[in-house]
């Protein structure tokens, strides 16, 4: 099947986006964003979980965790590339939440089938989510997970698991007798044990679980073909994100050097300047496209999808890591400090980087998807 124009971005999408520029706008801006998380300078503080749960419900009850969620368990069921506009709000905003855990849990529970279909429930009526999928040494290949499931309940522990002190349920993927299963778990069940983790992206939380005889729900006795599935969706929006990121950085900056003066000229004046924005600017709209049409592949091009989505992730990761030292680099002296705003957005942009595979990774998975054995 042919994609659609625009990548099957149409008015509900375009209209999703525009509504969630301005809630961001109103509501939550770089100054409000620096108080909530970087009030505390001291390096040795203890990892805190700082977001705004007032807005977040405010979130909730616009529908916004019901988008990917079908119609038939509830939610509103638009497309990938629909969601991955709002989502591109979010990282333009950096604002903590766990939207992004709860959706891509969501494209996981949704490949699963009927199976799915409670958890999702649970989702559509306000819960959130996420993935537990890494070892401790943060490979997250399934068959690598250090969790078991024996008897009804499972014992191990889960790693880097993201917003794991925002949310209420855990997808988690464990091996069982017969090979690997996922299962829901609720997070405050007794023999669930978490912990928090300190990492440098201020506006997410992360930390690692233990599971000692803790009661979980089998959702698939096979959890291959369910991440295989939603794998694509997941790295397409964690893309969508770091490009509204990278808008963030590009606009702050590019603002800043037409006003920050310097012999006589401000610095935007200098080619040594505007070049490197410019070129910012290209790899902002190249990761953007490669975003969308993967973000569009999800909802017309299944056989594609992985392909376009490993393209996608790669392209932003290079991008968020470019697009950042120039921000920080033509902020001149205040962009590293602690009492500005670009450090926010680079750590953020470090975080997602690295987060489900860096761009070599994907890479590598695109040249064994074109080239098989010859990679």
């Amino acid at each position: 099947m042919a994609q659609p124009n625009n990548f099957g971005f149409g008015e509900e999408a375009a209209l999703l986006k525009e509504s969630a520029r301005k809630f961001f706008s109103e509501h939550f801006g770089a100054d409000r964003l620096h108080a909530l998380v970087a009030a505390e300078h001291d390096p040795e503080r203890v990892p805190a979980c700082q977001w705004d749960r007032e807005l977040w419900q405010q979130m909730v009850d616009l529908g916004w965790t019901l988008l990917a969620v079908p119609e038939s368990a509830g939610g509103v069921g638009m497309p990938v590339a629909a969601v991955a506009g709002l989502v591109e709000e979010v990282g333009r905003a950096a604002f903590p939440c766990p939207l992004l855990s709860t959706l891509a849990t969501t494209y996981v529970l949704g490949a699963c089938g009927e199976a799915g279909s409670e958890a999702m429930a649970e989702i559509a009526e306000g819960q959130a989510a996420t993935l537990v999928l890494a070892n401790r040494q943060g490979d997250q290949r399934p068959g690598d997970t250090e969790v078991e499931y024996r008897d009804g309940a499972l014992y191990g522990s889960g790693w880097f698991v993201q917003e794991l002190g925002k949310v209420d349920r855990l997808l988690v993927c464990a091996r069982h007798s017969g090979g690997l299963g996922l299962y829901w778990v609720d997070k405050s069940a007794r023999g669930v044990s978490c912990h928090a983790d300190s990492i440098v992206d201020l506006t997410r939380d992360q930390g690692h679980v233990d599971f000692q005889g803790a009661a979980a729900t089998a959702v698939a006795d096979n959890a291959l073909p369910a991440l295989d599935r939603a794998m694509p969706a997941v790295w397409s929006l964690l893309a969508a994100d770091m490009v509204g990121a990278g808008e963030w950085l590009l606009q702050t900056t590019v603002e800043y050097v037409n006003t920050r003066k310097q012999f006589d000229h401000t610095l935007g004046f200098f080619q040594a300047v505007k070049h490197p924005l410019v070129n910012v600017m290209i790899q902002i709209d190249e990761a953007k496209s490669l975003v969308y049409n993967a973000a569009c592949a999800c909802d017309t091009e299944v056989e594609k999808a992985a392909q376009y989505a490993h393209m996608a992730k790669a392209s932003a990761s290079d991008m968020a890591a470019f697009a950042s030292s120039r921000a920080v680099q033509y902020h001149g002296g205040i962009g590293f400090t602690w009492e500005g705003y670009v450090h926010l957005y680079f750590k953020r942009q470090k975080h997602s980087q690295m987060l489900w595979g860096d761009a070599r990774w994907h890479r590598a998975q695109l040249a064994d998807l074109l080239l098989g054995s010859a990679a």
